[in-house]
């Protein structure tokens, strides 16, 4: 005799027991079931996102107490750390615009500022753009062919007010294989104020403020068969200032000359063919 060790977690003695096993049968999925709930999302159609209040703040609110573009974009601030950008914006757009952020929705990138609502930009001082970086000569090789370089910080400004007050310049030289040596200001780019003016808060501030910017990009300090251009003779003249032992910078890191030797000049250094 087979004994039935399966057990049952349902009440057999429930008098509901039938109509629950009944309804438990009906609401197994079947293929056929599946199929007509398939048929039936096919018919039902996606809803565009509807834009919601938030329960604490309303556009009625927010026009009534934010009349103007700048209070507005002020609150938002506060209340998100978000700056966004609404001046000149129809009244529906932008209020709609500071609702969404308050709710944490995604806006638009071309509604986002990107300056502090609290800063007045008509209280900046003005600053000169930065000029492009200036181009390296042409007639240089390729810095694949350099043979060596020598970078030094204590070059004089070329600006007369830097240089009267000590400044000096990160210059880069560099000798190719060619002969031919450059050299090359990379900086340091600084800002300077010009001019005075009177704010509306009675300070006296700059006109604006403009850049002190030595850059030269590489340019040719020596050609290839040996003269110096009007600026490598004065750059020569200077580095040979800077002394090393009893011979200065000049000769011993800049103008060096490296001999390439191969086994049979190691050999035989009296063969003129080597």
């Amino acid at each position: 005799m087979q004994k039935n060790n399966q057990t049952s977690t349902e009440n057999i003695w429930d008098d509901n027991f039938d109509a629950k096993a009944t309804q438990k049968e009906e609401t197994k999925l079947t293929p056929e079931k599946i199929k007509k709930v398939e048929k039936a999302l096919d018919k039902i159609k996606p809803q565009a996102p509807q834009a919601i209040s938030h329960p604490d703040f309303d556009i009625e609110g927010l026009m009534t107490d934010f009349p103007t573009a700048t209070d507005l974009e002020r609150f938002v601030f506060d209340e998100t750390g978000v700056t966004l950008n609404l001046k000149g914006r129809a009244n529906q757009v932008k209020y709609q615009i500071a609702m969404d952020v308050l709710n944490g929705k995604d806006i638009d990138s071309k509604y986002i500022g990107g300056n502090n609502p609290y800063i007045d930009k008509a209280e900046l001082i003005p600053t000169d753009d930065l000029k492009p970086e200036p181009q390296r000569d042409d007639s240089l090789p390729p810095r694949s062919q350099q043979q060596n370089a020598f970078y030094s910080p204590l070059i004089p400004h070329p600006d007369e007010e830097q240089r009267a007050q000590g400044k000096k310049v990160q210059m880069m030289f560099r000798k190719y294989n060619n002969g031919m040596i450059s050299y090359e200001i990379m900086g340091p780019l600084e800002q300077k104020p010009e001019g005075e003016k009177i704010d509306k808060y009675g300070r006296v501030r700059p006109e604006y403020i403009k850049w002190i910017d030595p850059r030269t990009g590489e340019q040719v300090l020596m050609r290839e068969d040996g003269t110096l251009t009007p600026q490598g003779k004065r750059l020569r003249a200077t580095m040979q200032t800077f002394k090393v032992n009893k011979t200065n910078q000049w000769e011993v890191w800049i103008d060096r000359e490296f001999v390439s030797l191969n086994d049979s000049v190691a050999a035989n250094p009296w063969d003129l063919q080597a």
